[in-house]
């Protein structure tokens, strides 16, 4: 963790900017852009509604960041010590009367099935499954500090086959947790496609076995690299899609165009991503274009806002939509313990 880092608090600022894209996403969800024009006005110009309500994508942030934090308060992170704190924080989730937000249907499944004490979380595990539920809710393990590349990608992984088993839903995950980490530490933006394509040919047929155990006999692959390796060749195509983007794509048109409506995974990442990079030095407008999308609008806005929070740091987003963000004391508890 580098001085600057810590100075600019990135852990605090992408918790707060994914909790703003979440809530000014949440109303514009499921309808088309000239109807939430109509409703909203000019994208450029949309206000953070009042109360400013968030959705299951930060909720289940919570639930994994507070997971995490428990696990790492007992010791060196690993498989077996992140998965039961973060399993049951998950269970709580799920059970919870606030988890009335329109939660996607694969969570609610797992978590379902993740309350059942014998059952192996493999067995709970989705794996026909590659939503972005999985991918919307990583950005703790790309700012928690003290882990080494294994336990980071391992751990995204194993967050995500927790519900999400698709190898497109592990390899999104482990890229987004891979973006904010690299986000955070000060990488140029310019580069960042670049890097994450390299990651993903680098990575391509690591199984994690430590921290997936045996998720892949589920499927119909005949390997555990195999079955690894489609979800990064389906993630190395949409990274090719979004570096096009990024060069080609005029900020007037609504990003799901060119890099997908973001309900699937690595669609997700790449519209997120899109949005974040046409707008690095202005991050409230690349949450308004997020939220002004025909798709997935609160989870694109979402992991937009931990983009820009990752690399701006907290002093990102204005007071007066920071500080009247549901959840804020524990955003910012958590920004704040990952920061120091």
């Amino acid at each position: 963790m580098t001085t600057s880092t810590v100075r600019k608090r990135a852990a605090t600022g992408a918790l707060v900017g994914l909790a703003l894209g979440d809530a000014l996403g949440f109303p514009t969800e499921f309808n088309a852009v000239p109807d939430i024009l109509a409703k909203c006005g000019p994208w450029r110009e949309m206000e953070l509604p009042r109360p400013a309500i968030v959705t299951d994508d930060t909720q289940m942030t919570l639930a994994l960041g507070r997971g995490l934090r428990t696990a790492m308060e007992r010791g060196v992170l690993g498989p077996k010590r992140m998965e039961r704190p973060v399993r049951e924080e998950f269970v709580d989730w799920y059970q919870s009367p606030d988890n009335n937000r329109a939660p996607g249907r694969t969570c609610l499944v797992a978590c379902n099935l993740l309350k059942s004490e014998g059952r192996a979380w493999q067995d709970a595990s989705q794996i026909g499954s590659k939503g972005c539920g999985a991918n919307m809710r990583v950005a703790p393990i790309g700012l928690v500090p003290g882990l080494d590349d294994e336990q980071r990608s391992g751990a995204a992984q194993l967050q995500s086959a927790l519900t999400h088993g698709h190898p497109t839903a592990l390899a999104a995950s482990d890229l987004t947790a891979h973006a904010v980490r690299l986000l955070a530490q000060g990488a140029e933006p310019t580069g960042l496609v670049g890097l994450l394509r390299s990651y993903a040919v680098e990575n391509r047929t690591r199984y994690h076995h430590r921290w997936l155990g045996d998720l892949w006999t589920r499927s119909q692959d005949p390997t555990p690299e195999h079955f690894i390796a489609r979800g990064w060749d389906e993630c190395l195509e949409v990274l090719g899609r979004l570096e096009d983007a990024v060069r080609t794509v005029s900020p007037e048109t609504d990003p799901c165009l060119a890099t997908g409506a973001g309900w699937i995974a690595e669609e997700a990442l790449a519209t997120g991503l899109l949005c974040f990079l046409l707008f690095v030095e202005e991050p409230v407008t690349a949450l308004r274009r997020a939220a002004c999308t025909y798709g997935d609008s609160d989870s694109i806005a979402c992991l937009a806002g931990a983009f820009a929070g990752a690399h701006l740091g907290a002093d990102a987003w204005p007071e007066e939509w920071a500080g009247r963000i549901e959840y804020r004391g524990e955003l910012l508890g958590l920004g704040a313990l990952w920061d120091a």
